[in-house]
């Protein structure tokens, strides 16, 4: 994990994207135990309130899940969880922009889907 502490992104919201991404990437597989709010915190000079503010924001969302007594884990469904999210905001962020951009060119749907096959 890396924080820019110069960022104007939130360290919270840091450690909850580094987390998501780290699962998404299969770095941590579902039913794993990620790093601990106390190991996080004292490796990278963090507050642990910010870590675990981080980190809840990962158990609200169903990607992480708290086991009294023993730490935090990757929830069961989690992978999956994430991909389905990063194409609703792949299709949000990229397509509708493609599209729309399509449109004021006056590419048809046809010209601009020969133009996505060539892309791949």
């Amino acid at each position: 994990m890396q924080f820019n502490f110069n960022s104007t992104e939130p360290i919270y919201l840091q450690v909850a994207s580094q987390i998501e991404e780290a699962i998404f990437t299969k770095n941590y597989a579902e039913e794993e135990q990620i790093p601990s709010t106390t190991e996080i915190s004292r490796d990278f000079h963090i507050n642990p309130a910010t870590v675990l503010k981080g980190i809840n924001l990962l158990v609200s969302d169903g990607l992480v899940e708290k086991k009294r007594g023993i730490g935090m884990f990757v929830a069961q469904g989690a992978y999956e969880k994430l991909v389905r999210k990063r194409r609703e905001l792949f299709y949000q962020d990229k397509i509708v922009q493609v599209v729309d951009e399509a449109k004021r060119l006056q590419i048809s749907k046809e010209e601009l889907l020969d133009l996505i096959k060539r892309g791949f």
